[in-house]
């Protein structure tokens, strides 16, 4: 669209201005109780296929609820949108931004490009691989290195990963712990995050997981560290790429699937290669803390054998 992007333009009769950012689902509840039956059994349809809608055309939807393909797009016109392209430019935007969006469609057993039949899992398969080797390439040119250096050549490190990101930024904690001292997760339970950036340092190196749907603190957060005396790294999916320029490094870990939810074996993946690198590049250190965690294992008697 041209001009102002923050509304649809006016287009053809019946078309109904709303807010770009407002979500189709969100638009058909609002509208929902004053549509025609046929209409409504192409707005159901639409909901239940936002995640695959990809795979379909106007003319399908037209024939899988059995209306006409002009109530289809009379429809659409209602919703803000000026035809199925826009529709269903705008169900990807929104599986985009890492909103679950449900597949029906990707969940059976469907054929690949050769004919061959193929489970959900299968896909979901492959397209793990994809990612875990898109995450290879892109720590090529020396980042994995440089990234273990940071984490093994800091006095302490701060590991910060708000919502989504908190399970990745706790394993790396967690498995950093093992080979090095001086390493935090923040923030601690019941303390706020200028809390724990005041304690910032020369020698410190904050880690900041920010993967999509990040809470809007984590832009300023950002900025902060970066005009600290800290250094920073920072880990994410492509839409916290803008983050880059603010790191010393950054480390950029596809989490994309073709179903509902955001996958995390490729972060969790990263963590891996991370602090096995950290551990040996630390390897005499690392392994007499090794040693006195075990021991300090045994003798609480902490873990099953």
């Amino acid at each position: 669209m041209s001009g102002d992007t923050s509304f649809a333009v006016m287009s053809g009769a019946g078309k109904e201005p709303e807010p770009a950012e407002v979500r189709i689902d969100a638009r058909i509840d609002a509208r929902y109780g004053g549509l025609p039956p046929q209409e409504r059994r192409v707005a159901d349809f639409l909901l239940e296929h936002l995640g695959d809608l990809a795979i379909f055309s106007a003319a399908d939807i037209s024939r899988e609820t059995g209306v006409s393909k002009a109530t289809v797009s009379r429809l659409f016109r209602k919703l803000g949108f000026d035809d199925f392209r826009e529709v269903r430019d705008h169900a990807r935007s929104l599986r985009s931004r890492g909103l679950p969006v449900a597949s029906p469609a990707l969940s059976g057993h469907h054929a690949d490009e050769s004919g061959t039949p193929t489970s959900g899992l299968q896909r979901h398969q492959a397209h793990e691989q994809e990612n875990l080797a898109k995450l290879s390439a892109l720590l090529a040119n020396g980042r994995l290195s440089a990234a273990v250096s940071m984490l093994a050549g800091a006095k302490r490190i701060s590991v910060i990963g708000l919502r989504n990101s908190y399970p990745i930024a706790l394993h790396l904690h967690q498995q950093l712990v093992q080979a090095r001292t001086d390493v935090r997760v923040s923030p601690q339970p019941g303390q706020t995050l200028g809390e724990e950036l005041a304690k910032l340092r020369v020698g410190d190196l904050v880690v900041a997981v920010g993967f999509r749907r990040r809470p809007a603190v984590f832009s300023r957060m950002i900025r902060w560290i970066s005009d600290s005396e800290a250094k920073l790294l920072c880990i994410g999916d492509s839409t916290s790429r803008h983050y880059a320029g603010d790191a010393d490094l950054w480390l950029e870990c596809p989490i994309s699937t073709d179903g509902a939810f955001d996958s995390y074996s490729a972060p969790m993946s990263l963590v891996s290669v991370l602090a096995n690198g950290v551990l040996n590049a630390l390897l005499p250190e690392s392994r007499r803390r090794i040693s006195a965690i075990a021991a300090a294992y045994e003798d609480l008697d902490e873990l099953e054998l």
